[in-house]
């Protein structure tokens, strides 16, 4: 596999690599802003702002929309946050692949960030946040990077505090997205 660099008049660089045979294909926008880019007011904002980019953009304005639209095209949809970036992608048919940059630059590039789904969501977040904490297996990993990093915002957790959850508001998202 060889890998294809463009650069679209608008400036974003395309990647991309031919899997000749393959009926699917992936569009994935990776953005260069994770936890390490934080401060410690705002600490889990990236990971908070990955899950609402799915709850709706100007075109595909709820999360329903975004999911229906989606689900069909027989897409699988998802995305990640690290300390140094966050990235999204759809996993589509070949054909339906203009459908699936449609909708992943809607969300991606325009989310409503609705005040009714961040409260929703804000309870997600606490609950996943619960789970690594009753995950002896993760905290570890949380716990190592705490000390190595100490005072770092490498030594702090990707999805932040209960309280920095409980605390984020509509304006922070707005300014940091």
């Amino acid at each position: 596999m060889q890998a294809k660099e463009f650069v679209l008049t608008n400036g974003l660089p395309l990647l991309v690599v031919e899997t000749p045979g393959l009926p699917s294909a992936t569009v994935t926008a990776w953005v260069g802003i994770g936890s390490r880019y934080e401060t410690k007011s705002i600490n889990g904002l990236s990971h908070f702002l990955e899950h609402m980019v799915f709850k709706g953009g100007k075109k595909y304005s709820t999360a329903q929309k975004v999911s229906e639209s989606l689900d069909a095209i027989g897409a699988e949809f998802n995305a990640g946050t690290s300390k140094e970036y966050t990235d999204y992608y759809v996993r589509a048919q070949v054909g339906a692949l203009d459908h699936a940059c449609d909708v992943l630059s809607d969300i991606v590039l325009s989310p409503l960030l609705s005040a009714v789904e961040l409260e929703k969501e804000r309870g997600v977040i606490i609950e996943e946040i619960n789970m690594y904490e009753d995950t002896p297996m993760y905290r570890i990993g949380d716990i190592f990077e705490e000390t190595i990093f100490d005072g770092n915002p490498l030594g702090w957790d990707i999805a932040g505090s209960k309280e920095n959850i409980r605390a984020l508001k509509r304006a922070d998202f707005e300014e940091f997205h």
